[in-house]
């Protein structure tokens, strides 16, 4: 069965909602604005919706050059012109995981804004052009030389529409593909033909798969409402859990860059 992209999203600020696209850019650290900015506390340690799971109730859309955010019962909102982000010249470092990076923060108003969602004091930063974040420095996982936006560990995460077909068989309820976050759906092939997958072409550009995704607790929180459960972790722990890991997704890393659009085929090579 021929396999076909179904569905392509990006997250500019890392944990906020996500948007859906027809075509997007394949750029050297991700999709381009994907994941490109996010919070981070006094210290600046990242902030997800691991600790903060009504991050999920702020949702982005990309009309004109702008991010516009809302917050989804609130009904607050702010606007953030993308063309200007690597003007900004208020530089700090941030800590994501086990990375060290230098961000521009984005604007006092931003500042506010979240903090005041959130009721903690935070900071929305931007990954400017000049900054390299390396994937995997230690080269466990990926041998030649990649980068990353402020994503946990890799650019790029794809999940079959099958594999979800089948957990949400095994589920008491179903779940929609916004629980697991990736940038690329595809539709065709077995449940978890993913997992096995190592270089294949979206269109005209190479991508390398590295491994499956270790998934976490952000998995439980519903997108619509910010309210947690023990699904779909509990579930997915009875047939996809070798040793202490939730695997679900594959995480990748791109060899080119381009244009990518929804119905291009995939080809495994």
């Amino acid at each position: 069965m021929s396999l076909q992209l179904s569905e392509i999203f990006i997250y500019p600020i890392k944990s906020l909602g996500g948007i859906s696209l027809n075509n997007a850019v394949v750029e050297q650290r991700g999709l381009q604005y994907d994941r490109r900015m996010m919070l981070v506390d006094e210290t600046g340690m990242f902030l997800t919706q691991r600790d903060f799971p009504q991050m999920a109730l702020l949702k982005t859309e990309i009309i004109n050059d702008e991010l516009f955010i809302h917050h989804s019962v609130n009904k607050q909102s702010i606007s953030i012109p993308l063309r200007e982000l690597n003007q900004y010249s208020r530089k700090i470092k941030v800590t994501i995981w086990d990375d060290e990076c230098s961000a521009l923060i984005v604007s006092d108003e931003a500042n506010e804004f979240f903090s005041d969602i959130l009721n903690t004091n935070c900071s929305l930063v931007y990954m400017p052009d000049e900054e390299k974040r390396i994937v995997d420095p230690a080269k466990k996982y990926v041998t030649d030389e990649h980068i990353v936006s402020f994503a946990d560990s890799y650019p790029f995460l794809i999940i079959g529409q099958s594999s979800l077909d089948e957990l949400n068989r095994k589920m008491p309820k179903s779940l929609p593909i916004n629980r697991f976050r990736p940038n690329f759906v595809f539709v065709g092939g077995k449940p978890f033909e993913e997992d096995s997958w190592k270089d294949f072409l979206i269109g005209e550009i190479k991508f390398k798969a590295v491994k499956p995704c270790e998934r976490c607790i952000i998995t439980t929180t519903n997108q619509d409402t910010a309210e947690r459960n023990e699904e779909p972790l509990k579930t997915l722990s009875t047939f996809r859990r070798p040793g202490n890991k939730v695997l679900f997704g594959v995480n990748l890393v791109a060899c080119g860059i381009g244009k990518i659009r929804v119905g291009d085929q995939i080809n495994l090579i």
